[in-house]
């Protein structure tokens, strides 16, 4: 039988003549940190003091034992290299890598001695690449589609460049006799009650091995199946009567059921086993043609679904410390926002099994990016070989994977090509057409059949069509953050939204713990150099200056309504998208997550606190969402029904004065079906007075609440807000605090970090009415001064 061994112990890294203990996995900054040799680069402006770090050679040893265990074969394995690298035993070289992505096997068969994994600085082999195949356009001024490497190491408009080398996944040794399993596709799929599974195996033998029989066994829901053959390569087909289906959360269960994989010689011993979890269901996406042109709807085992997105970036720009736990905690977050689908951006990595093993449990759809991003990418070697060898690598890796649902070309090089001015520079050069369009389409073919696959983000299907166009297919909607205000997400109706967004800053704790001793302002030395995109700052200040005026030298309340129009942004454009369904699809936000603390899109800041954001995300993400929709002919109503049964309810329309009054009332008993949305004109007697700025429009639903104002919140009459607060203790360490409204409170929020840094709050933004109350349950802090709470609560009202 295949023997394992782990090689995540005494390894070193050589710094400056000297030899620091290594962390396998990791990389050099991890290491470096832990032997405090640099400054955190997450902290102040650390990070540009840190840049030589990627621009040197590293080098890590150890010693390999030579121990075979009496099988004929020993192999040296890194699941991956960082990335430009050449291993060497005893001095004499087994071979080099090139690519981050791929796994990379040497053979050590009977060897042993000095270990020693050398890193040549990742701008250095991409220099050498670009020489070789030439210069190419980016959207930014790093190298990073000459390498195949997480490219936004290098940075990006909310990522710091910290460019890594290391072994970043984990390196093991593998002994082994007559024969292993190199290769094992499962291809599932469902018809009508039965289950299919078809295994695709091939098998790496010895030279002892290369002529003998095998057996390959296969286990799963009860079923046992197998199959002798010769050769490299067999298939194996078994089938499972009336499996429970795997569902998307909220659609119905995750059934997993465990397949197990043997190998077995002539004569019946064991030689290697594989084992994984599957689930039995049907993907596709419709990309039909209709009269509002083409669409892009997922469609899981036969049922029509409006997918409720994130975009995904790598969770920490140093990948290594992901740990499977803070995927499970990240996950069940976005899980517990009632999100059903992530997108892993085409600018990070392929994830570790820990996530997609999470999805699975989880229900949450996985859209897959192969890794290319905002670039023109060479096709020439030696790129190409290992483009094709890391799609290969990873798409057999994660195909057993219930939650994958779509495989992606790439993100924005096709509209790239098309809009950012990259054609004239190419001059007939090579871009990565030929990787979207030809080479991975047909590798997802061949390893893949049960999943679709979609050319690039955004992408209408087509050339015959610009690529963003909203009504074909995918649309990325940036002009509106970029150039103009969030109403103007109202303005179209794309069939499938897979990336847009507002920025925000981070939570105060947050802030204060990356920029320590700083005296916070929004254009303050540590937070512009924690703010990446281009006019970051300039962008929030215009959006908090049209809705409400810019704050003069309170960082707190900027800070404050900054995140309260990220809120409302994404809102509103998921609101109006909604109500649109089915010609709208789906929304997928940028981003949940962030890589480092910093101003971004992100719903989850760096440290891992949620923003606002996140708490607008699970409702407006909820399976039944009530909202008034701005429209053409006024505000509409609108009940969007996601679930899976009829929605009947009474709606409560309320036309009121500022101070509360109720001007005039109606109740509307109405019903919306499964799956269905149901909009309507709000009546002229109900809509408030435009004119005089101090009437609004509240609608009311079993505990939903939509407030529609006719005027910006600037010119609106607010009262100045007046609530009170009781404080209860839930337990030793935490508390519930109860607002009571006196006056009418619009968006009210309580910061709980700024209680204590570890404090969080299960509320976001809250409108009362006078004589309305929140509870608000805090985890973290148990406390009993209201003037405390009273400092961490603030609303659109206050001066």
């Amino acid at each position: 039988m295949k023997v394992v061994t782990e090689l995540h112990e005494g390894w070193s890294l050589c710094h400056g003549g000297a030899l620091l203990p290594a962390q396998v996995p990791g990389c050099v900054h991890t290491d470096l940190l832990a032997a405090g040799a640099i400054p955190d680069p997450f902290l102040g402006l650390n990070e540009t003091e840190l840049a030589w770090v990627g621009r040197q050679a590293w080098s890590y040893v150890t010693d390999l034992d030579a121990d075979n265990d009496g099988h004929e074969r020993s192999e040296l394995v890194f699941e991956g290299l960082d990335t430009a690298a050449e291993v060497l035993l005893a001095g004499a070289s087994l071979g080099t890598a090139r690519n981050m992505h791929r796994i990379h096997r040497f053979d050590v068969t009977g060897r042993s001695g000095p270990l020693e994994v050398r890193f040549d600085s990742a701008y250095d082999e991409a220099e050498r690449v670009r020489a070789l195949t030439g210069d190419r356009p980016n959207v930014y001024p790093e190298p990073f589609q000459y390498i195949r490497k997480m490219a936004c190491s290098f940075g990006w408009d909310w990522g710091p460049t910290v460019v890594t080398a290391g072994m970043w996944r984990p390196v093991r040794i593998e002994r082994w006799s007559t024969a292993r399993l190199a290769e094992v596709r499962p291809l599932v799929t469902v018809d009508d009650t039965t289950g299919h599974l078809e295994l695709r195996v091939r098998a790496a033998r010895t030279e002892n091995g290369t002529d003998r029989p095998l057996t390959l066994r296969a286990t799963v829901a009860g079923v046992v199946g197998e199959t002798s053959f010769e050769g490299a390569e067999t298939v194996l087909r078994l089938e499972v009567p009336e499996p429970e289906l795997w569902w998307p959360r909220g659609y119905g269960s995750q059934p997993l059921y465990g397949l197990d994989v043997e190998l077995l010689d002539e004569d019946g011993a064991p030689l290697d086993s594989w084992s994984r979890r599957i689930g039995f269901r049907d993907v596709t996406v419709d990309r039909s043609a209709d009269a509002h042109g083409t669409g892009f709807t997922f469609v899981v085992n036969g049922v029509r679904i409006f997918a409720r997105g994130v975009n995904w970036i790598p969770d920490d720009v140093l990948p290594s410390r992901v740990t499977p736990e803070r995927y499970r905690a990240r996950l069940t977050q976005a899980a517990a926002a009632n999100i059903d689908l992530v997108r892993i951006w085409g600018g990070g990595i392929y994830e570790d099994d820990a996530f997609y093993d999470v999805c699975d449990e989880l229900g949450l759809m996985v859209w897959q990016d192969f890794l290319f991003a905002c670039a023109a990418y060479p096709e020439e070697q030696p790129l190409r070989g290992e483009v094709e060898a890391e799609a290969r690598d990873n798409v057999v890796r994660l195909m057993s994977h219930a939650s994958l649902v779509l495989w992606n070309g790439n993100n924005e090089n096709l509209w790239g090509f098309r809009d950012w001015d990259w054609e004239a520079p190419l001059a007939g050069d090579s871009w990565g057409e030929g990787y979207y369009l030809g080479i991975l389409p047909r590798i997802v073919a061949e390893l893949d059949p049960t999943r679709p696959y979609t050319a690039g983000s955004p992408w209408s299907g087509s050339w015959d069509h610009h690529p963003n166009d909203p009504r074909h297919g995918t649309h990325h909607s940036w002009e509106v953050w970029n150039r103009q205000d969030y109403a103007e997400y109202r303005t179209d109706v794309p069939r499938f939204c897979a990336e847009f967004g507002w920025q925000a800053p981070p939570a105060i704790s947050t802030l204060r713990r990356a920029l320590p001793g700083e005296d916070l302002s929004p254009d303050s030395p540590g937070m512009m150099h924690h703010q990446k995109a281009e006019d970051g700052n300039g962008k929030l200040n215009r959006g908090i200056e049209r809705h409400f005026g810019l704050p003069q030298d309170d960082f707190d309340r900027w800070h404050y309504l900054a995140q309260v129009v990220q809120a409302r942004a994404v809102a509103a454009g998921i609101e109006h998208w909604r109500s649109h369904w089915p010609v709208c699809a789906g929304t997928v936000v940028w981003q949940l997550n962030d890589c480092w603390p910093v101003s971004s899109w992100a719903a989850i800041d760096g440290d891992g606190r949620l923003k606002p954001l996140y708490h607008e995300l699970r409702r407006v993400y909820a399976d039944r969402l009530l909202s008034l929709v701005p429209a053409a002919e006024g505000p509409m109503l609108a009940l969007d029904n996601q679930s899976g049964t009829t929605w009947r309810t009474t709606v409560v329309l309320r036309r009121l004065a500022a101070d509360g009054t109720v001007l005039k009332e109606a109740s509307l008993d109405l019903e919306a079906a499964a799956r269905t949305v149901l909009r309507m004109v709000i009546p002229a007697s109900l809509l408030p007075d435009a004119d005089s700025g101090k009437e609004l429009l509240v609608a009311d639903a079993d505990g939903l609440r939509a407030v529609h104002l006719p005027v910006l919140d600037r010119a609106f009459a607010y009262p100045a807000p007046s609530y009170d607060i009781r404080i209860e203790p839930a337990g030793d360490r935490d508390s519930v605090v109860t607002v009571t409204a006196r006056t009418l409170v619009r968006d009210l929020l309580l910061q709980a970090d700024r209680l204590t840094p570890a404090a969080s709050a299960d509320h976001g933004l809250v409108t009362l009415l006078p004589g309305e109350e929140v509870r608000i349950a805090v985890r973290g802090w148990a406390g009993d001064d209201p003037e405390s709470v009273r400092a961490a609560l603030f609303s659109v009202g206050a001066a």
